[in-house]
């Protein structure tokens, strides 16, 4: 029996999820310490252990391997391209992700509606542009494109990473879209404050006593 549409995570049927390898039961129980959820992408792969390595192995490389690129920053190109290509998903679990690590709800808004409106220094501004060309019209990358990179300050294995995290968010995007993938429902809630050094919410002031 198909489940309500505010229960499934992806429009197709793809079958009972395969028996999880030790390695991706421990990955996804360190979700649930991490997140407190399993994000519903890595659900979408649970149909065959092979895709799913291979898209967590793919993530986590990007996202979160060694590179002259912060993680805020390939946050934000995940953002950027997911706006383009307007997935639901992906705007949806990015945009949560550049909340939490600028500790600024109004960047990920912009980031997501539109990039242009945001404070961005010259860094930042000179990577989604070529992320967002990259995305909106691959056949017009120029040398130009790769100079105005390392202008700002990227070197040519930056470069590779901003090509490579755009390529790949190009792909998850169009998955997302194509399977109508729905995005957790944690991910709306996620750092819509921003949080003062102690821990406590900086819109709420300390009352006098």
């Amino acid at each position: 029996m198909r489940k309500a549409r505010d229960e499934r995570i992806i429009a197709l049927n793809l079958g009972p999820d395969a028996e999880p390898t030790p390695e991706i039961a421990a990955y996804f129980e360190k979700c649930r310490e991490k997140l407190g959820f399993v994000p519903n992408v890595l659900r979408a792969y649970a149909f065959n252990n092979t895709k799913l390595k291979a898209f967590i192995d793919m993530v986590d490389d990007l996202m979160l391997g060694d590179s002259g690129l912060s993680k805020l920053e390939r946050e934000m190109i995940a953002v950027a391209v997911s706006s383009v290509n307007h997935c639901h998903y992906c705007l949806t679990a990015h945009g949560a992700a550049v909340r939490q690590r600028s500790n600024d709800p109004e960047l990920g808004e912009m980031i997501a509606h539109n990039y242009r409106a945001a404070k961005l220094d010259r860094r930042q501004k000179a990577m989604l542009d070529f992320a967002v060309k990259l995305t909106e019209h691959p056949d017009k990358i120029g040398e130009e494109d790769r100079e105005a990179l390392r202008r700002a300050g990227f070197s040519d294995r930056d470069i590779w990473d901003i090509a490579a995290i755009t390529g790949f968010y190009n792909m998850s995007n169009r998955i997302a879209s194509a399977t109508d993938m729905r995005p957790n429902k944690e991910y709306y809630y996620a750092a819509r404050q921003p949080v003062e050094k102690n821990g406590r919410n900086s819109s709420k002031k300390s009352k006098k006593r």
